[in-house]
């Protein structure tokens, strides 16, 4: 088999120790470090020593970050995903992991993960810890209502926040012993002022002193979510300031807005069309495409993979808010598929159009065209017709078509 990397080293990577094996033309040595800063050091120096030029290591959890961040700026490194480069059974050793690796890696068998810059790395750091926290500003907020019901008070029934301003304002009441409902739903603002009826007997319960406990906590822990929220919010802004250009084409898509353009952009990166040659690979990538699983002729399951959970959450959010939009491309997209295949499928064929779409506008440098809810209809409108003919007749009319003039424009 042909040599493609001659001075190679694989790396099997573990919590507290790493196994090295280089392979040169003068032979093959391994050794074991540690993952102390200055062990990776000498693993770096010994390495560049032996003239090493491309190293590859499996994706083990976090614990090839700390060896990428001493490698990366002298070799060629691949991280690979491990269920790509299992070897054949038998007798299996930390040794030998790192033989099987250097030697698939010496033949060029392995295929990198998509690894940003260490700026893009830190991008995607502040990103994914926002995400983290309004996930916990969801959980509290369920905790919140939990302690409601407890206490026989059905503010969710009336009110469609219930930490907004008013909901605050009335909660913060009741921690203080306010019990008076007329006294609570006075401080209703905004259009909740036109229900003060139906929130007063919601606010009339059986509020208890360790249910008031329960509540200061639930809302100085949603504040103290807040502020931090905000501040990595400054944070990412300093980062995302020289791809603003981008963050504003994908903004022009339905569905996604600064929030949401922040996370896709710092998972894909900027230059997106250097790393995947087209849009297929991207979603395939993304695992926001049917899995392709066959065997004997047979399709199996059309499953779609794991991929990368936070872009497929940001553009699965980005679909739900995209189809709301009326007589839109997505939103035609979802209705065409949603009765015969399921709201599920249908979501991810939209979220997957909005992946397509991203890549063909940061690929081409134009901003977002919207081709109206009827655009499958005009790709071949014989057919649409065939069928609409089909079902009307099958209820027992004849039916005479007859063109109009002019004919009807879809947009």
């Amino acid at each position: 088999m042909e040599v493609m990397n001659p001075r190679c080293c694989g790396l099997d990577v573990h919590k507290k120790s790493v196994v090295a094996c280089v392979i040169t033309p003068e032979g093959q040595e391994t050794r074991t470090f540690t993952t102390m800063t200055k062990d990776l050091l000498e693993l770096k120096k010994w390495l560049l020593a032996a003239g090493v030029t491309h190293v590859a290591m499996e994706s083990t959890g976090v614990y090839w970050k700390p060896i990428y961040n001493i490698l990366e700026d002298s070799l060629t490194l691949l991280v690979v995903n491990a269920q790509h480069i299992k070897a054949v059974p038998g007798k299996k050793t930390d040794v030998k992991d790192a033989e099987w690796i250097a030697d698939l890696l010496r033949h060029g068998l392995l295929r990198g993960s998509f690894i940003p810059d260490r700026s893009l790395r830190e991008l995607r750091e502040l990103v994914r810890y926002r995400r983290t926290l309004i996930h916990d500003q969801s959980r509290i907020i369920n905790r919140i209502q939990k302690t409601l019901e407890g206490a026989n008070i059905k503010l969710s029934s009336v009110a469609t926040d219930i930490v907004g301003v008013s909901g605050r304002l009335i909660l913060k009441a009741m921690i203080d012993g306010v019990e008076d409902p007329k006294a609570l739903a006075d401080m209703a603002k905004g259009r909740l002022r036109q229900k003060s009826d139906s929130l007063e007997e919601a606010l009339l319960g059986l509020i208890g002193t360790h249910q008031r406990r329960l509540l200061q906590s639930q809302l100085g822990h949603l504040d103290y979510l807040d502020k931090e929220i905000s501040k990595l919010d400054d944070d990412i802004s300093s980062y995302i300031e020289p791809y603003q250009h981008i963050i504003e084409q994908m903004d022009t898509v339905h569905g996604i807005g600064q929030r949401g353009a922040e996370e896709i952009l710092a998972e894909i990166g900027p230059d997106v069309v250097s790393h995947f040659p087209d849009a297929h690979h991207l979603a395939s990538w993304c695992s926001i495409c049917p899995g392709n699983n066959e065997s004997a002729g047979k399709h199996k399951s059309g499953k779609t993979g794991h991929g990368n959970p936070w872009l497929r959450s940001a553009l699965v959010e980005a679909a739900w808010a995209a189809i709301k939009v009326k007589h839109s491309y997505f939103s035609g997209l979802y209705h065409r598929l949603a009765g015969r295949r399921g709201s599920k499928r249908a979501i991810v064929a939209v979220a997957h159009a909005i992946l397509v779409t991203i890549y063909s506008m940061l690929k081409n440098g134009t901003v977002f065209h919207d081709l109206g809810e009827h655009f499958h209809d005009t790709l071949n409108p014989a057919s649409v017709i065939r069928r609409a003919v089909s079902r009307i007749e099958n209820l027992g009319y004849k039916v005479v078509l007859e063109k109009l003039t002019p004919e009807p424009v879809f947009s």
